[in-house]
């Protein structure tokens, strides 16, 4: 980024943060926190952490001078936050975090992006609060400013777990594990959680395989390991009798009792598999199971988008447009001189942005400068 850009972008920032009203979260005397500067050579990452704060007062004044381009406080509660080495710090405990990153989902257009990972969001708040009971007022949901969404549960209950136990949740939220048999198991009953999206999962694919024309539906099955033409056939002609056994009296036995279900569930990879994924909801595994994990600061703005840092209501997700709402700079014109040609939705528009000097709104502007696709003409 050159000078004359990371300055722009450096005084949008700090009119910000003189302006914006911050939220902070609670114990903050227990909390480490971390900072990147817009300093030369961003955006390449330094951080400056093992700081703490006595209240509030003292972290806004902090983050108001610092003028920081990210901003993050650890999602667990120490003695010493400050302490230079983790051991000195002393841990007390961890908030139960999720994050979900549009990257790992999916490539392509950003805003197309966006939707997506708020689906997989909003699969996971309802397994949170439906399959396992947590209280929707412990969850904290807030969009990162970037391309996803943390879960923040600070349910008291959740604090002391360790490594172990958030590994058991995360894997049971991204359907690691599954045990196939288990999931068909009659004792198991048929409206809960994985239980019922393996069974609803599986007579779905073998519907679809009965869509398909003779020839599509025997290739695709020659492409499973261990299934021949003569299973194949059996499966086939089986079909309408499996999906009724596994809709209305499951049980393990059934992979025993036709062949070419086993290899079917098995397989690490097709179309059953891709169904499969599609009902659990994708976080970030390593995010949850990290008992001392730095999380973003709701209100803080995130420096690779100049966006937002926004908490929201469990009950206002559906209707949250992040490049409107999570969008904090203006309309006024800038002059950028852009590396490629670009459309950026943002702000209930579509700006068609050419390749060299063009001129958008301050908001696009701000927006292309720290993705590193601009800089001030």
């Amino acid at each position: 980024m050159k000078p004359a850009t990371l300055e722009f972008v450096r005084q949008r920032f700090a009119d910000y943060y003189k302006k914006a009203v911050l939220v902070a979260p609670p114990s903050i005397e227990q909390r480490e926190w971390g900072f990147v500067l817009l300093s030369p050579g961003f955006p390449e990452i330094h951080m400056h952490r093992h700081i703490g704060f006595a209240g509030r007062d003292e972290l806004f004044d902090y983050v108001r001078n610092l003028v920081p381009a990210h901003a993050y406080y650890s999602s667990a509660y120490y003695e010493e936050p400050n302490a230079p080495t983790m051991k000195d710090k002393r841990w007390l405990g961890a908030d139960l975090i999720f994050d979900l990153d549009a990257d790992h989902l999916m490539r392509g257009p950003y805003d197309i992006m966006l939707r997506r990972v708020k689906e997989e969001t909003e699969k996971l708040l309802l397994m949170l609060t439906d399959e396992f009971g947590i209280d929707p007022k412990t969850i904290a949901i807030v969009f990162s400013g970037g391309r996803g969404y943390h879960l923040h549960v600070k349910d008291i209950a959740f604090r002391s777990w360790g490594s172990a136990e958030r590994r058991e949740m995360i894997d049971y939220v991204c359907g690691i594990g599954i045990d196939p048999a288990a999931m068909l198991a009659k004792s198991a009953g048929l409206h809960n959680g994985w239980h019922m999206r393996y069974r609803e999962t599986l007579a779905g694919y073998l519907q679809w395989l009965g869509t398909l024309p003779h020839k599509e539906a025997f290739a695709h099955l020659a492409t499973i390991g261990g299934i021949g033409k003569v299973i194949a056939e059996d499966l086939m002609k089986q079909r309408e009798v499996i999906i009724a056994e596994i809709t209305h009296t499951p049980t393990h036995h059934l992979l025993k009792k036709f062949r070419g279900l086993t290899e079917i569930v098995s397989a690490e990879e097709g179309e059953f598999k891709k169904r499969l994924l599609a009902r659990a909801a994708l976080a970030d595994e390593p995010v949850t199971t990290d008992t001392k994990r730095l999380i973003r600061m709701p209100t803080s703005l995130h420096g690779g988008s100049g966006m937002q840092v926004q908490q929201i209501e469990a009950r206002n997700l559906a209707a949250f447009e992040p490049l409107v709402d999570a969008v904090v700079f203006g309309t006024r014109d800038v002059r950028l001189d852009l590396r490629n040609a670009i459309t950026v939705p943002m702000l209930g528009s579509t700006y068609q942005c050419a390749k060299g000097i063009t001129t958008v709104p301050e908001a696009v502007a701000v927006f292309l400068c720290c993705r590193g696709m601009a800089e001030i003409a």
